[in-house]
């Protein structure tokens, strides 16, 4: 069973047309992140997702739902 975040970031640049959008909800990643991954990680981990690099997502908000 995987771990629950609420999420808030902004992917840069990724549409068509340039625009930035902006996303917020619930993610579940497989391991706990708090220790172990600092914002770049985190960001790369959204990225990976939308076959983005790191650099186009630029994170807000990542907090453990309980």
């Amino acid at each position: 069973m995987g771990i629950k975040y609420y999420t808030h970031f902004i992917l840069t640049g990724s549409t068509v047309d340039g625009h930035d959008q902006e996303f917020s909800g619930v993610v579940e990643v497989n391991q706990p992140t708090e220790d172990r991954y600092g914002v770049k990680d985190i960001e790369a981990l959204l990225a990976r997702n939308f076959d983005l690099s790191s650099s186009a997502v630029r994170l807000i908000d990542w907090a453990r739902l309980q």
